[in-house]
C-alpha cells in the first residue's frame, strides 16, 4: 500500500544520478535534480520536448550509434514491457554554454517500463551514469594498458549491440531454427523407469521459441530411482539456449555419479563458473527413490518443487535453497533435505514463469499453483499439466519462459 506521508515527487528530485522519465513517444515527462544539474540544462530546456531534440547526435562524429542504440533500446521497452541494459555508450553532448561544441561523453544506461492500470507501458524509465571521467582517468600514466582494456570494452559492447540488432531484424528466419534447436536440447516427453512424467515448455511471449528454461529426467544408477531437475537461464534467444543445453547436458551427467542433488548441484555450479552466460543461472534437483519413498532434493536460487499428497496437501520442498549457480567464487558444500512421500503422490518441479507476477509477491503465486494442484488431485500427470498452465498462465501468454514437469510417483 501507498504510504501517504512519504511525498513520492520530492523523493525523484532527491534520487542520485541522472534519472528522466519519458512518454511513449519519447517526450520527456520529468527529470530529476542530478539529471539537470549533470547535463548542465533546465527544466525548461528538457520536459515537454522530445529527447533527441534536446540531445541531438554529434554531426561531427558520424560513425557514433549513440542515439540510434538509446532509441532502439526505449522502443523495445515499450513494445516488450521488459528492462533493457544498454552496453557501454558514447553520446557527445553539445556545450550549453558554447553551441557548437561537442564534449566527448561516455554513459551506462538502463530503461525500464512504468505499467498502467490496464498493463500497457505508459512512461520509460531512463537511469544514465556518467563514465567519462572513469574513463579518463584509465587513460593517464599508469593506466595505459587499462586504457586499453576500456577501449576494447567499449568497441565490443557496440559490437554486441550491433548484433543483436541485426539477430531481432533476423527474427523470422531464426524461427525455425530456434524450433529446431529447442527441439534438440530439450528431452522428449518419455517414461521413466516404470513411472509416468508429464513435461511442458512455453516460450515467452514476443521471444524466439526457444529461451534458458530446461528440464530433465535421467534414471539413476542403484536401485529404483531417478533425478528430476529444472533449470532457468537468464535471457532468451539462441545464446541462452546453448547455455541451457551446456548446463542440462552437465548436470545430466553428473547426476549419474553424485552421492545427491546437492553434490550434482556442487559440480554443475563450478561448471557454471566458467560458462559464459551462466550468470544468475537456478537449478533445482530432485532424486527420487521409488523403493525407499523418499525425495531427496537441493536447490541453487529455484522455486521450490511442490509435492501435492494423496490426501490433498501440497508440501513446498524448500528447506534445502542456496544461492544460483555462479554466486559464489570458491563454491561451498550446498544444503540437501529428504521427505517422504506416499503412493499416488505427484511431484511438480517448474521455473519461475509459472508463478511470478510484476508486482506481485512470489507467495501469491505459489499459492496459486498450490491451489491449482488442489482442485485436480487424482489428475493424470498429462491433464494436471495442461490444468496447472491454463491455470496460472496469463491468457495472452507470459512474459517469462515456464518449463513445468509432473511425476506421478
Amino acid at each position: 500500500m501507498k504510504d501517504a506521508s512519504i511525498d513520492y515527487e520530492a523523493v525523484f528530485k532527491g534520487l542520485p544520478g541522472m534519472v528522466a522519465l519519458l512518454t511513449p513517444e519519447l517526450v520527456y515527462a520529468d527529470v530529476n535534480e542530478d539529471f539537470l544539474r549533470i547535463s548542465g540544462r533546465t527544466r525548461e530546456q528538457v520536459v515537454g520536448r522530445y529527447i533527441f531534440d534536446v540531445f541531438p547526435e554529434n554531426p561531427d562524429n558520424p560513425t557514433s550509434k549513440g542515439m540510434h542504440n538509446v532509441q532502439t533500446s526505449m522502443r523495445r521497452v515499450v513494445a516488450t514491457g521488459e528492462r533493457d541494459t544498454m552496453a557501454l555508450q558514447r553520446y557527445d553532448v553539445e556545450s550549453p554554454e558554447r553551441p557548437g561544441q561537442w564534449e566527448e561523453r561516455y554513459w551506462s544506461p538502463v530503461n525500464a517500463p512504468v505499467f498502467g492500470p490496464d498493463g500497457t507501458v505508459v512512461l520509460v524509465v531512463h537511469r544514465v551514469e556518467e563514465v567519462t571521467e572513469l574513463i579518463r582517468a584509465r587513460g593517464g600514466p599508469m593506466g595505459g594498458r587499462a586504457r586499453v582494456l576500456e577501449a576494447e570494452l567499449y568497441t565490443r559492447g557496440r559490437e554486441l549491440q550491433e548484433l543483436n540488432d541485426r539477430l531481432r531484424q533476423a527474427h523470422a528466419r531464426e524461427r525455425e531454427v530456434a524450433l529446431a534447436l529447442q527441439e534438440a536440447m530439450l528431452p522428449a516427453r518419455r517414461q521413466v523407469g516404470d513411472q509416468r512424467a508429464a513435461v511442458r515448455y512455453r516460450p515467452a511471449v514476443g521471444a524466439l521459441n526457444v529461451c534458458g528454461d530446461w528440464y530433465d529426467l535421467v534414471d539413476l544408477v542403484g536401485g529404483n530411482r531417478i533425478g528430476v531437475s529444472v533449470g532457468d537461464v537468464v535471457g532468451h534467444g539462441l545464446e541462452a539456449a546453448g547455455v541451457m543445453g551446456q548446463l542440462r547436458s552437465a548436470l545430466t551427467a553428473t547426476s549419474r555419479v553424485a552421492d545427491g542433488p546437492a553434490q550434482a548441484l556442487d559440480v554443475l555450479g563450478r561448471y557454471a563458473h566458467v560458462v559464459d552466460g551462466a550468470e544468475s543461472a537456478t537449478a533445482v534437483t530432485t532424486f527420487i527413490d521409488f523403493d525407499a519413498h523418499t525425495i531427496t532434493y537441493s536447490s541453487a536460487g529455484h522455486p521450490p518443487p511442490a509435492l501435492l499428497h494423496p490426501d490433498g496437501r501440497v508440501e513446498f520442498l524448500d528447506r534445502a535453497t542456496d544461492p544460483p549457480l555462479d554466486a559464489r567464487p570458491s563454491p561451498i558444500p550446498r544444503p540437501e533435505a529428504r521427505t517422504t512421500f506416499a503412493e499416488g503422490a505427484t511431484l511438480v518441479l517448474y521455473t519461475d514463469g509459472l508463478i511470478e507476477r510484476r508486482h506481485e509477491d512470489i507467495d501469491t503465486g505459489l499459492s496459486r499453483l498450490a491451489e491449482s494442484l488442489g482442485r485436480h488431485l487424482g489428475a493424470d500427470p498429462e491433464t494436471l499439466a495442461d490444468a496447472v498452465l491454463l491455470e496460472l498462465l496469463p491468457p495472452g501468454g507470459a512474459t517469462d519462459d515456464t518449463a513445468l514437469i509432473v511425476v506421478r510417483l
